[in-house]
């Protein structure tokens, strides 16, 4: 794999939490930002890649043929025509699983090498053969769980398989955040999730509607620039992982601060 090309692991452990949303929308935001960048979807059983970027009906071949040596890795590329930084190598038959090896990533791996400057690998949920493949392509990695015990839980185990293949660094986004509901104690704390977790804090998305109309309609928020708390989170992402000094405000924080400031003014008597 050429040394200077980021190979960035997108995982989760628990399925169901962002994952492919969030490879989708980091990809387009780095895109933008003038990074080249492959999106790689390591889900041969599931993929969801090319819908959630609309490109499922411009696909004519996938990983499976470039590793048959049946295409180029040109051919089987799809470039976003919106973006044109961006590029998806879709995921290949289900049936790949039965043969598919970690080699074999990282051969797919080192060919998007000498295109790009990152590749984002949509890891499946998980962590059985599916997972150990996506990793052997890596060598960072993106954790994102929500703020709930199960999902936390489940990430906390991929991340002891991350540290034991030497994965480094491995940074940690926390998604539907919901401040409402952390600042009532109804829901983990963003400390709470850090401390457990022990990785630092890569971004924070709040709970937004507007992920799910994207998502159905195939065009990630950060494509067309869509002004939502989320799409600003995963522009925000992307700056970090850039290397910009971008601050990362907790919103439960916020809230209770202004929560207690109004308790202070309700509370002074006006004479």
């Amino acid at each position: 794999m050429a040394a200077e090309t980021r190979y960035i692991l997108i995982c989760s452990g628990k399925g169901g939490v962002g994952k492919t949303t969030l490879t989708a929308n980091l990809g387009i935001a780095l895109a933008k930002q003038g990074v080249r960048t492959a999106v790689l979807d390591a889900d041969f059983g599931l993929r969801n890649l090319d819908l959630l970027l609309g490109l499922e009906n411009r696909i004519v071949y996938t990983a499976q043929e470039v590793l048959a040596q049946t295409c180029r890795l040109e051919q089987a590329l799809v470039k976003h025509k919106q973006q044109p930084n961006l590029a998806l190598l879709p995921a290949g038959n289900p049936r790949m699983l039965e043969w598919l090896t970690p080699d074999d990533m990282k051969t797919i791996a080192a060919m998007l090498g000498d295109l790009f400057d990152v590749v984002l690998i949509d890891c499946p949920a998980g962590i059985e053969d599916g997972f150990k493949n996506a990793v052997a392509a890596a060598r960072e990695a993106i954790v994102i769980t929500t703020p709930e015990v199960s999902a936390v839980r489940d990430a906390d185990r991929v991340i002891g398989l991350l540290n034991t293949e030497g994965i480094s660094p491995i940074q940690l986004v926390l998604n539907r955040v919901r401040p409402k509901m952390m600042a009532n104690q109804e829901m983990l704390a963003v400390s709470d999730v850090t401390d457990i977790l022990a990785l630092p804090l890569l971004g924070l998305v709040v709970e937004d509607e507007q992920v799910i109309v994207s998502t159905n309609r195939g065009e990630p928020l950060t494509l067309n620039g869509a002004n939502s708390p989320a799409a600003q989170a995963y522009t925000n992402v992307a700056r970090r992982l850039r290397g910009d000094d971008v601050p990362i405000v907790d919103p439960s924080q916020e809230r209770q601060g202004l929560r207690a400031k109004i308790s202070r003014l309700m509370n002074t008597k006006i004479f």
